[in-house]
């Protein structure tokens, strides 16, 4: 592997994603290396380099961005800076992995498509590139489930802190933003199509203004539904299955997979209510921010394709719009195409 030709990351800012798991994450891809680490604080990034043994530092992230050692930067900055920075990097001629939710809003959103072309954006759904999920839509695809006509979720967890940038309504914080959107990248990848229309009932915080519990159903059509359960203040659930007329497909912890143990799909026909008679398969274990990563790194390289771009992220936010619309108003909201 020592002739192996690699994309040069920058790491735009100390946040705790980057720093726990993407860009550990990153490190073992193939055709990555990391050799930098930007923040507006000097010394945070030194020591944040010293942590992962990065080269460089840097004390302000347009430093980072316009080094010409650099070939891509991985952008966890929070959600309000997402456009405004993937843009400075893609002008500065950069590749950008970006966190998910790509903006706030489709409308910010559609600013992306000023980008020079000729540099990847990806929006950093991991899941997707999971074994386990690829498994799962292998499985559907084949008919074994007969028609799938409702993909159901459920992701929680526990967070009250009011200094926490998930808890801040004006920078995007807020559940559906934050974990509402990996449902939504569910039923998008296994009906592989987008929703007609939404419904949602939130409930909001009273101190912080955000949506700290939703319940969302989206119409696909043909009598096909994705129904799912977010939340940033109950106790810690995900999971994901697919219901078919022949049988049912269930992801075990379908967004969290951890990166060094294995994981499972559940294949049930139904014969015994309490799914002792399923079949269970058992997945190898796998970082999925690596086979992001590296699936990234090959197509920055001229060596692959990305199935995913910038229209992709558009139409998740067109969703997530629609959703907010419907909890202004308690209707069906249509999704916007634009």
């Amino acid at each position: 592997m020592g002739n192996t030709r690699k994309l040069r990351w920058g790491i735009l800012s100390t946040a705790n994603i980057g720093m726990q798991k993407v860009t550990p994450a990153i490190m073992k891809s193939a055709h990555s290396e990391v050799v930098a680490i930007g923040s507006r604080n000097l010394d945070q990034a030194q020591r944040a380099a010293n942590k992962l043994g990065i080269p460089k530092a840097f004390g302000s992230y347009e430093e980072l961005i316009s080094s010409p050692d650099i070939d891509a930067i991985y952008n966890p900055l929070p959600n309000h800076l997402h456009v405004e920075m993937t843009l400075a990097a893609n002008a500065a001629g950069k590749h950008v992995l970006c966190e998910k939710p790509v903006a706030i809003t489709a409308e910010d959103a559609k600013r992306l498509r000023t980008a020079r072309p000729d540099r990847l954006i990806l929006e950093a759904f991991m899941v997707r590139f999971h074994k386990q999920w690829l498994r799962a839509r292998e499985i559907m695809r084949s008919g074994e489930l007969g028609e799938v006509r409702a993909v159901r979720s459920v992701f929680t967890y526990y967070n009250a802190d009011p200094n926490n940038v998930r808890n801040k309504a004006d920078i995007g914080g807020g559940g559906l933003l934050d974990i509402g959107c990996y449902p939504i990248t569910g039923g998008r990848f296994f009906f592989e199509s987008e929703p007609l229309q939404v419904v949602s009932l939130v409930d909001r915080d009273a101190n912080f203004g955000t949506d700290r519990q939703a319940s969302v159903i989206a119409d696909f059509g043909n009598g096909r539904q994705l129904t799912f359960l977010v939340s940033t203040q109950l106790a810690p659930n995900q999971s994901l299955e697919l219901l078919g007329t022949k049988g049912r497909v269930e992801l075990i912890i379908p967004f969290n997979a951890p990166a060094d143990t294995p994981t499972a799909v559940l294949v049930d026909e139904g014969k015994a209510l309490d799914g002792s008679m399923a079949r269970r398969e058992i997945m190898s274990a796998c970082d999925q921010y690596t086979e992001m990563a590296e699936a990234f790194a090959l197509a920055a390289l001229g060596e692959g394709t990305l199935p995913y771009g910038v229209e992709d992220a558009i139409r998740s936010m067109h969703i997530l719009d629609a959703i907010f619309e419907s909890e202004k108003t308690g209707a069906w909201a249509p999704v916007k195409k634009d």
